[in-house]
C-alpha cells in the first residue's frame, strides 16, 4: 500500500490553481474537466514529480459536512495540511514578499521549526523544517 493522492477542500479551484502554482511553486499533474463546471485538478512538488498528488477538491462547495469541518479549522487556527520544506525561514520569507499572510511566523518547537499560512481557499497550511 501505497499513498499517491492526497486531497484539499477549496471553495475555488481556479483561485487554489493559481495560489499553488504561482505562489507555492507546485505544479499541473492533471486537469480533467467533470461535471457542473468542477475539475480533477491534481498538482505535484517540482522537486517530486512522481511522488504523490495535491487533488484541490471542490468539496465545501457541495457537501455541507466538509465546509463545516473546513470552517471550524480555519476558526480554530488549525493547519488543514503540512508540507515539508527545507529551510522555513527562507520560504517564509520568500512567500511573505509574495503577499502570503501568516498566521504563525517561523517558530522553533522541539526539533522542527514550523510557520503557517493561509491559502485564500479556507484552509491555513503548515510548512515544516525537521532541525
Amino acid at each position: 500500500m501505497r499513498i499517491t493522492l492526497i486531497s484539499i477542500p477549496v471553495r475555488d479551484q481556479e483561485k487554489a490553481l493559481k495560489f499553488y502554482t504561482e505562489k507555492l511553486g507546485f505544479i499541473i499533474k492533471k486537469d480533467a474537466p467533470l461535471e457542473g463546471g468542477n475539475r480533477w485538478l491534481t498538482l505535484v512538488s517540482k522537486e517530486a514529480q512522481d511522488g504523490p498528488e495535491l487533488l484541490l477538491e471542490p468539496a465545501p462547495n457541495h457537501f455541507e459536512p466538509c465546509k463545516v469541518f473546513q470552517d471550524a479549522l480555519m476558526e480554530a487556527g488549525f493547519p488543514y495540511t503540512q508540507f515539508d520544506v527545507d529551510n522555513v525561514d527562507s520560504e517564509y520569507e520568500r512567500l511573505t514578499k509574495l503577499d502570503v499572510k501568516f498566521s504563525i511566523t517561523p517558530t522553533k518547537m522541539g526539533t522542527v521549526k514550523f510557520a503557517v499560512f493561509n491559502d485564500t481557499c479556507g484552509n491555513n497550511i503548515q510548512i515544516v523544517e525537521n532541525l
